[in-house]
Order: C-alpha cells, then structure tokens, then sequence
C-alpha cells in the first residue's frame, strides 16, 4: 500500500510539472506582462489546490480509483457487452466511453448542487483566481463520489479497459484545459465541446447561472437536459461563492460546519384579527 501512494504522489506531480510548462506558456501567450500579477492573485488558492490534490492522491486513490482499475475481476461485466464493445473499431470505444462518462459525470455534478451534497462540492467552487489548478480543488469527499460515479458506470457496462484508459486520460487534460483562464469559447467547436468560458460560466459567482454547463467535455448532455448556457455574454465572469475562499484546513473542514446543516427556521404565522 505504501508503494502504491508513493507511485501515486509521484507520477502526480511529475504529471503537474508537465501541465506547468504547457499552461505557463499559454498564460503568457494570453496575458503577457500581466502573467505575473495573476500568479500573484492565484497564488493562495494554487497552494491550496496542490495541497489537497496530495490529500487526494494519499487518501482517495489508493482507497478508490487503484481498487477500481486493478480489482475489475471483482466486478459484474456481462459478456455480451464485453464481446459487443470488442468487435468494433478501436475509435469507437474510446469515443463511447468519453460519452458514457461524461453522461455518469454530468448527472453526478447535477446532484453536487443540491442542498446536501453542496457542503462538499462547494469546495471547486470557492476560487476566485480561476487557474489550471482550480480542476484538482476538491474535498476528498467529492473526488471519491467523481471516482466511484464516473469510472463504474464504463466498467460495468462491459468497455474495454485500454478504451477506458483513454478516455479518462483525455478527459483528464480537458478538465484542466477548461479550467485555466482563458476567455477562449472555442468559436464552432464550442457547440459541441465544453470551452473554458463555458465551464467558467460554470463558476460564476451567481447561483442561477451556477446551475448550468455540467459538462466535463461535452455540451452533449448539457443540450440534452436543457442545462446549456451560451457563455459568450459572460467571458471573463467573476467566480466563487458566497462562502468565499478558505485554505487547504478551512476547505477540508467545510463540510463539517453545522451551519449548512441548519434547517431554516419556521416563518411565523400571521394571527388573524379578533
């Protein structure tokens, strides 16, 4: 077990020094000069990001995402759809499986916003300084669900493991491409993919408009269930919560605050005269 976290943590950050060199070269392509006065504003929220991506890699993946993706013998997969998925073109799996998860993904942040399970979520939500790194901002609690949710639902429908792989890997670098700020809407691809403005949209700092762009990487499900928001009027929105920023302590411990467990008190009711 121990091996497996230190093979965790370090293919993590050999992974995050990689992502740095090709995000610090976009945002000075974007920003230029400005580059630096960002980093300074994000540097509080980055710190906190990187320390609960290692909170995340220690605790959650060994106990979730390695049991999952080694220990798939354990799980029911029915042979016809192993077959099924087998004997057509490499592409299409890779494609269906993108698909399959980004439906598990959609409907699982959908849930992340109702009362109960915002506590948690509200965690990706508090930076204001939106960067590459706001992607990994999250509880422990809210990678676990992302991990059981959007992995189990390709495995059980009988994909192939290696088509699997690819997608996570492909989805993996649109979460942080999506998440770095760029006022970038795609122009025509962004119909059909999610853009950084659209997930930014995503991360306004209003809670109707919160309720849109679910998508991880695609518009797809978003366009399905009526939840798509062109993000053409808002780019470069202002992004939190109402809640505000914490650190890497204040955002494990958020969750656990009895205020968001409070039931809102009872209106009193009005007498009637005599």
């Amino acid at each position: 077990m121990i091996d497996t976290i230190l093979e965790t943590l370090r293919t993590e950050f050999a992974n995050l020094a990689s992502l740095a060199v090709v995000f610090g070269v976009l945002a000075y392509v974007t920003k230029r000069h400005a580059v630096v006065d960002h980093i300074k504003r994000a540097r509080p929220e980055i710190v906190t990001n990187i320390i609960l991506l290692a909170v995340n890699a220690l605790v959650v993946v060994p106990l979730i995402a390695v049991p999952i993706l080694t220990g798939h013998s354990l799980l029911p997969r029915a042979e016809v759809l192993v077959r099924f998925w087998e004997g057509l073109p490499g592409v299409v799996p890779i494609i269906a499986g993108i698909a399959f998860m980004e439906f598990a993904a959609y409907w699982r942040h959908r849930l992340e916003h109702v009362p109960m399970l915002w506590p948690v979520h509200a965690t990706h939500h508090a930076d204001e300084a939106m960067n590459w790194l706001s992607v990994r901002r999250k509880h422990p609690f809210g990678e676990a669900l992302a991990l059981l949710i959007d992995n189990l639902v390709v495995i059980l429908l009988g994909l192939p493991y290696w088509a699997i792989g690819v997608g996570l890997l492909i989805r993996s670098w649109w979460g942080y491409f999506i998440h770095a700020d760029v006022p970038w809407t795609l122009g025509i691809f962004g119909k059909v993919l999610i853009s950084p403005a659209a997930h930014r949209l995503h991360h306004i700092r209003d809670e109707e408009l919160m309720g849109s762009n679910f998508g991880n990487m695609l518009t797809l499900w978003d366009k399905v269930f009526g939840t798509y928001v062109d993000p053409a009027p808002y780019v470069n929105c202002e992004t939190g919560i109402a809640e505000g920023t914490r650190d890497a302590w204040g955002e494990l411990a958020r969750p656990f605050e009895a205020r968001y467990w409070k039931k809102p008190e009872a209106q009193p009711t009005e007498q009637p005269a005599g």
